[in-house]
This record gives C-alpha cells, sequence and structure tokens, in this order.
C-alpha cells in the first residue's frame, strides 16, 4: 500500500477554555494505513472503498489520509469498522458532499425521511475525524443532513458540517461526541439528537433565520448538547435566531463562555408551542458574552452558578477516553 507521512495536530482539552484563547498544540507524525485520492494516486479513489479494505470489528486505529478532492459518495461506516481514523489533507479542499433530503423519493417511490437524507452515516466505534468537510448539498429544501452520527466515542476535529435544516445529527442515545473548533452551518434545527455531545471553540453559523438546537436528550441523562468557547455568529437577520427548542420533553442544551452574536434572539429559547415542556427541558447558560448574550431570557431557562459550569469540562461530560486520544 502507499505510504505517505502527514502531521497531525492533537488540541489538549481545555476544560472551561473560551473563544479567542491560544490551544496548546502537539505535533505527532501520523502513518496512514490507506490513503484515499480522487486522482487515483493513492490506494483507493473512494472513502467507501477505503471503508470496506479495514478488518471488521479492529482493536487497534486504522489511519486512512484523504487526499484534496470533492467525494460525491453517500457513506456508511458499519458498526464493524471501529477505531477509523479520517485525516483530510485540507478542511476546506477535502469535501465529502451528498445532495439527498426528507422529501426526495427512492427508488421505491417513498420519502427518504430525515434519517435517509444523510451524507455520512456514522456507526462504528471510536471513530475521529480531522480537517474534512461534511455537506449535504440539497440546499434549503427541508430536512438534509450531512452527519448522522450513532457511535459512541466519536470525535471531528476541525471539521466542517455544511446544510441548511438539520444539518448534524448527534442521534445516538448512549452515544458520547466530541466536537473540536469545528465549523457547522445551518437555519433550523441544524443541530439535533439524542446524543450527549460537546462542543468546544466551534464556530456556529446561522443562516436565514430559525433554531440552533432542538435536543431530544432521554429522560434521565445527564447531559445532552454542550457548548463551551463556541461562536454563535452568520449572516442572519439580527434577532433571528433562538439558541434551542426541545424536540422531545427532556432535551438538554447548555452554552457556557460562548460569543452570542446579535442575530440571537433576546428570550434565548423557545418551548417548542409546548408549554409543558417548560418544566422537563433543561437549557442554560453561563459567562456567555455579545450582543446576543444580553436581553430577558424566557424565566425557565436556567443561570448556571460558577462552581455547576466548572463542571462542564470534555472528560467529566464524555468520560475518560479523551484522555487518551
Amino acid at each position: 500500500m502507499t505510504k505517505a507521512f502527514v502531521t497531525l495536530i492533537l488540541l489538549l482539552p481545555g476544560g472551561l477554555q473560551m473563544s479567542g484563547q491560544p490551544t496548546v498544540e502537539q505535533v505527532v507524525p501520523v502513518a496512514p494505513d490507506f490513503i484515499v485520492a480522487a486522482d487515483g494516486s493513492g490506494d483507493f479513489r473512494t472513502i467507501g472503498e477505503a471503508f470496506d479494505a479495514v478488518p471488521d470489528f479492529r482493536k487497534n486505529r486504522t489511519t486512512i489520509l484523504v487526499r484534496r478532492g470533492i467525494y460525491r459518495e453517500k457513506l456508511v461506516l458499519a458498526t464493524s469498522k471501529t477505531n477509523i481514523t479520517l485525516l483530510g489533507e485540507n478542511r476546506n479542499e477535502t469535501v465529502v458532499t451528498w445532495n439527498d433530503f426528507a422529501q426526495k423519493k427512492n427508488r421505491f417511490g417513498e420519502e427518504m425521511g430525515t434519517t435517509g437524507s444523510s451524507t455520512f452515516f456514522v456507526f462504528g466505534e471510536g471513530f475521529r475525524a480531522e480537517n474534512i468537510t461534511f455537506e449535504n448539498s440539497a440546499g434549503p429544501v427541508g430536512q438534509a443532513v450531512a452527519v448522522r452520527v450513532t457511535a459512541d466515542r466519536v470525535m471531528f476535529t476541525r471539521c466542517r458540517f455544511l446544510g441548511w435544516q438539520d444539518t448534524l445529527y448527534p442521534q445516538g442515545e448512549e452515544s458520547h461526541q466530541y466536537y473540536r473548533e469545528c465549523y457547522i452551518e445551518g437555519s433550523v434545527d441544524f443541530i439535533f439528537g439524542w446524543a450527549t455531545a460537546f462542543f468546544e471553540n466551534c464556530t456556529l453559523y446561522c443562516k436565514k433565520g430559525g433554531y440552533l438546537t432542538a435536543p431530544s436528550t432521554n429522560e434521565g441523562r445527564q447531559h445532552g448538547l454542550v457548548f463551551v468557547g463556541c461562536t454563535v455568529t452568520g449572516d442572519a437577520p439580527e434577532a433571528s435566531f433562538y439558541l434551542g427548542r426541545p424536540w422531545r420533553p427532556f432535551g438538554q442544551a447548555v452554552f457556557i463562555g460562548c460569543h452570542l452574536g446579535n442575530l440571537v434572539k433576546p428570550e434565548g429559547w423557545h418551548n417548542w408551542d409546548k408549554p409543558e415542556a417548560e418544566k422537563t427541558a433543561f437549557f442554560a447558560e453561563y459567562g456567555n458574552t455579545g450582543p446576543g448574550a444580553t436581553g430577558e431570557r424566557v424565566p425557565w431557562m436556567h443561570l448556571l452558578s460558577r462552581e455547576e459550569a466548572a463542571e462542564y469540562t470534555p472528560q467529566k461530560i464524555l468520560g475518560d477516553w479523551i484522555e487518551s486520544e
């Protein structure tokens, strides 16, 4: 197989590190096991072929380097394909894209639905991705998912997620996911799902107007969607975006130390026209800055104390596996 050496940047977990603060970096040489290149210069032309070549339930990590290029693939990382790292050569120029959407008909004339619209399905535990763009290019046509993640112990570093409604779907009810220095854009409910997902120093780009999150956290789960040191920005009009609304009654979303642009509505949160959800959902903030951090919030949101906010670190929310990566 083709061998090459690349540089993988690992960011050390920063706890309550706020947006804009310097990040500690560690440079580690990595020899990829497989190289994907659309021009035929690697081991495979498609990412799907590289996934298929990985032995099932491998305990050691398999690293796949993806050269610059547009990869028009609808990808499924099967449950049996464990501990895979997908390493892009350049995050803006290494692009996985597809254009399905919920109302689109399959070959049997049936609507695909939100889940079926996904460009990339992640079922393999221990998946990592770095410096890659994942896109649903269907446009503003309704639900159109770029990535759906069901697997546990999944990490995305400096990746981009592009779409409109329902861009990123952290779906797995028992899943723990870590998004670090990623760029995520969309309009309605563009980060949604059941998983426990930690977003650190990410850029959340809001388009047109809508709801940034729609968590569906199960009753009894300690955490849902957590954002620390993130920047909420975009080209949406002023006061056109809610930080979130509860897709299911016990949905949870928390923003800590984030910079909120003026597109955030003063009330901050919406009950999805379900007044009873105000008693069960958990939407909270602490130490946010920017024009969107001010205003009269809805009375049922929670303002965390300093001590409570300090408990929101990747290790405490996701587990010790973060420290070993």
